[in-house]
């Protein structure tokens, strides 16, 4: 346990934000879930509206050092690949 002022004040402090963070990371899976979901069922106009709030969510949690740069990156292509490609034509060939 902490004896000084500043480290008690510390510890509150990592605490308040140790919970602020898990709440966005939280949120970040949520609609991660919800466009599996829509993707699931076929629904690629309510996948694309979750994907903008998903990148949102990712971007900001990348500029406040929540998760890494490259993984927000990460994510929001493997995802939008997904997205894409559910209205992707698949090439068939001809003989």
């Amino acid at each position: 346990m902490a004896n000084l002022k500043s480290s008690k004040k510390d510890i509150r402090r990592s605490e308040k934000r140790r919970i602020a963070n898990s709440q966005k990371k939280s949120a970040i899976r949520t609609y991660a879930k919800s466009i599996q979901k829509s993707l699931k069922a076929g629904n690629k106009e309510e996948a694309v509206v979750f994907f903008q709030q998903y990148s949102a969510l990712l971007d900001k949690a990348a500029k406040k050092n929540i998760v890494h740069k490259n993984n927000a990156s990460r994510h929001k292509s493997r995802m939008a690949k997904k997205i894409n490609s559910l209205t992707a034509v698949p090439v068939t060939q001809e003989s």
